[in-house]
């Protein structure tokens, strides 16, 4: 699943969440005033914080330090640039996790959805190109009718140093410290996608990524340039791109190898 396929996936969650209503305007600079003493207990290491809006799927505002975290200017931050960075095994987590979340603030009764943050971590590639895990957090502060979530409060801190285990874990706290539910076992709605190439054609795809035409690739691996060139026309086929530039921005992007 690409980041467009997730988006739209995404959205039909988000839709879902707010029951169909759109969120009315409010001072955002004052649900930031009003929310800044969560900020001191929902990071443990660098972050930035922003303003999501349920309704139309898109962030409304970010905070400078997204810059710190991601090495993304703040406005080019977004979901999609989230979902088109997220490492492609846990693409699928962050969309089980999200159905899950919805699911989870459906059950609530309306005074009880503002009691409640959202926590779970997922691996996402900054600017330069390095993974880091992100703990993402976050709180509802627009609801509408019936408790429906029109927009949230989120955070993303940087946890790479204090966690090292590749297992997601999503959890929903209580801030009033009356019910929380941690390590929730997520709808699992979404499986991985398998991989689509051979050790071979992986092998073909590596060497193409280190800059070798096909008659040194052939070299490296001991037989024919025709071989390869078929590999090549078989990998374009299979992932859906018509170039091997564009196979090689791909295979960069969603790290294939």
């Amino acid at each position: 699943m690409n980041e467009t396929d997730a988006y739209a996936e995404a959205r039909k969650f988000w839709k879902k969440a707010t029951r169909y209503q759109d969120a009315t305007d409010i001072n955002l600079e004052f649900e930031l005033t009003l929310h800044k003493k969560l900020l001191n207990i929902f990071h443990v290491g660098p972050y930035f914080y922003f303003i999501f809006n349920l309704t139309n799927g898109e962030i409304e505002y970010v905070s400078d330090s997204v810059t710190q975290v991601l090495g993304c200017n703040p406005e080019d931050f977004g979901v999609k640039h989230t979902l088109a960075h997220i490492h492609p095994e846990d693409l699928t987590v962050f969309l089980n996790f999200e159905n899950t979340a919805v699911e989870f603030f459906s059950q609530l009764s309306p005074e009880k959805v503002l009691r409640y943050k959202v926590s779970y971590d997922y691996r996402i590639r900054r600017t330069d190109g390095e993974y880091i895990r992100i703990l993402h957090q976050l709180v509802a502060i627009q609801t509408g009718e019936n408790g429906s979530v029109l927009r949230t409060l989120g955070i993303h801190t940087d946890i790479s140093e204090f966690k090292t285990d590749s297992k997601p874990i999503l959890s929903f706290i209580d801030l009033d410290n009356k019910e929380s539910f941690i390590n929730v076992k997520p709808q699992t709605t979404f499986t991985p996608s398998k991989a689509t190439l051979t050790p071979r054609e992986k092998e073909i795809l590596k060497a193409l990524i280190d800059g070798y035409p096909s008659k040194q690739i052939a070299g490296l691996f001991n037989i024919t340039k025709e071989t390869v060139d078929r590999h090549r026309k078989n990998m374009l086929a299979k992932t859906g791109v018509k170039s091997s530039a564009e196979l090689v921005g791909k295979a960069i992007r969603e790290g294939w190898l």
